[in-house]
């Protein structure tokens, strides 16, 4: 089967079609036995996880699952997952994966903001989302249609009503079925979610060649091969980790998926898994680096397979960065980017020892430009707004010309980030001049926060902004004024928002105030919020 398959596949890597699947296949009809991907004990081999995808491809088109649809996709961290990103690039349809920790309101709005068809998930989570309520106070913030995915409901777990078990639906398809390869590059494959929880969601489209540009810059930026074992220890439904386990599938090596994270687990998946290569977002490292004891991390953890490894996601403190520096014996690079553009830019290990502030120069084949609140740009050494020319570029927001259109300065995307280079090219990233609070390396929109804290009887106005925290390195705060000055109860406030916001997105700390901080034209002021709070936590 995988050598028919082979010589299908490469015939039909010509200009246009998608070229994800077959260049997977490819790697499947040289290395059949070899492991493509390890989850938590679990294994699948190249030959394995080609069956599975065609069957699973086969499954869906015969399920009336058609070029463009959009899938919805609620899973932790699996085999099953990495493996419907496959199926969808094969189908041409494109994916939408959400955290499972959302609420069930959100993940509808989601739906409808993303016009989703299909559904796969677990049982519970499903039956979460086809339950109606029988609360009436939460009926009140339910949409009125229930039902904005029409289309397959699979569960990947256990059989529940109204959907289809996994199983089931593969059952009488041939383990010889073959690829559809029906996609082209310009379709998109991932619908990532930049918001949308309460607020207004904004889907980020990512399509077949940009996932397959990305990946592939990625393997030469780092110089991945075959050989590698690439470690994603992020979730699934975030662009990284999707692009950590494409890599190593698109260049034949070995995907090694953890389903959660903790810095002991890390070590010890690095350690047991012989892990060559990863990128970790700046907080987990941070974490890793704390551990107390572990000033010798070779001695604690064989981690002496780990030939490079990339922070990425938040800048890292100068002190943690020279810690890590001094701790990790291999390749050390930091990264700047988003999800629009992937990663921009590459501060490699002898730059860091002389831009230890820097997060690198561009990337190949990247341009990066600061320009000034006139659009124009500025000078060498000046501060600005970073703006990006990338071949990773996204393909828009989904269905809103107008804000892609707000997000371009002619051929570069407008990061919001600020910052400023210097002389020999070097990148300094000095802050966001969107409101963004990254905790964990998952960005969290303020106005999703305060629109359910506004939402709350006793609360007149609010205000979120980011807290520092040594493990997450930044949480949600939440400053309220009361309607009366005196009473608010904050016991109450902290309920209505766990049941109406996912954990991440959790106010960690509240402060009562008598009004928010304006200025002479009554904008609101968040970074005064931010210093007066983050300087009586240094006291």
């Amino acid at each position: 089967m995988i050598k028919t398959i082979l010589s299908q596949t490469a015939a039909d890597a010509t200009s246009g079609t998608a070229k994800i699947v077959p260049t997977f296949f490819l790697h499947a009809g040289r290395t059949p036995d070899k492991p493509a991907i390890w989850c938590e004990g679990s294994t699948a081999t190249y030959q394995e996880l080609a069956v599975l995808v065609c069957r699973w491809s086969n499954a869906m088109a015969h399920g009336g699952v058609k070029r463009g649809d959009h899938i919805g996709v609620i899973l932790p961290n699996s085999i099953e997952f990495v493996a419907l990103m496959l199926v969808a690039a094969d189908l041409g349809a494109v994916m939408v994966p959400l955290n499972t920790s959302l609420t069930p309101l959100a993940v509808h709005r989601a739906f409808e903001a993303a016009e989703v068809k299909h559904v796969v998930s677990t049982a519970a989570l499903l039956k979460s989302l086809l339950t109606k309520p029988t609360s009436s106070r939460t009926a009140d913030y339910l949409p009125p249609d229930f039902s904005i995915a029409d289309g397959l409901w699979l569960s990947v777990d256990k059989t529940i009503e109204d959907a289809t078990l996994l199983a089931d639906f593969l059952y009488d398809v041939s383990p010889n079925a073959q690829p559809l390869n029906v996609a082209m590059e310009e379709d998109a494959l991932i619908l990532t979610m930049t918001s949308g929880s309460t607020g207004d969601p904004k889907p980020i489209i990512l399509t077949q060649r940009t996932k397959f540009n990305r990946a592939n810059a990625a393997a030469e930026l780092y110089g991945i091969t075959e050989n590698d074992r690439t470690l994603a220890a992020t979730p699934l439904y975030h662009s990284l980790a999707e692009r950590l386990v494409l890599i190593p599938l698109l260049t034949g090596g070995t995907s090694i998926l953890m389903q959660a994270f903790s810095p002991t687990a890390w070590l010890e998946c690095v350690s047991k898994q012989n892990v060559t290569f990863t990128i970790a977002v700046s907080s987990q490292l941070k974490l890793i680096a704390g551990l107390p004891g572990n000033q010798d991390m070779a001695h604690a953890y064989d981690i002496s397979s780990l030939r490079c490894i990339v922070s990425s996601s938040a800048l890292l403190e100068h002190p943690v960065k020279a810690d890590l520096l001094k701790k990790f014996d291999c390749e050390f690079h930091e990264c700047y980017g988003a999800s629009e553009i992937a990663i921009a830019t590459n501060l490699d290990r002898t730059s860091a020892r002389k831009k230890l502030q820097s997060v690198g120069i561009p990337a190949p084949g990247v341009d990066i430009k600061i320009i000034g609140q006139d659009g124009k740009i500025v000078d060498k050494g000046e501060a600005g707004e970073i703006v990006c020319k990338t071949p990773m570029l996204f393909g828009g927001y989904f269905k809103r010309p107008e804000l892609t259109q707000t997000a371009m300065w002619g051929d570069y995307f407008r990061t919001g980030d600020m910052g400023r280079v210097d002389e020999d090219g070097f990148l300094y990233f000095l802050g966001r001049t969107k409101d963004i609070i990254i905790c964990g390396g998952i960005n969290i929109y303020p106005a999703d926060i305060e629109a359910v804290v506004n939402e709350y009887a006793s609360v007149l106005e609010s205000a979120a902004f980011a807290f520092p925290d040594e493990h997450l390195g930044e949480v949600v705060a939440i400053a309220v004024v009361p309607v009366n000055k005196t009473e608010i109860n904050l016991r109450q406030l902290r309920f209505h928002c766990c049941e109406r916001l996912a954990d991440f997105q959790q106010p960690r700390k509240f402060f009562v105030l008598d009004e928010l901080p304006r200025n002479s034209m009554g904008k609101l002021m968040k970074f005064q919020l931010a210093k007066t709070y983050t300087t009586m936590l240094k006291r």
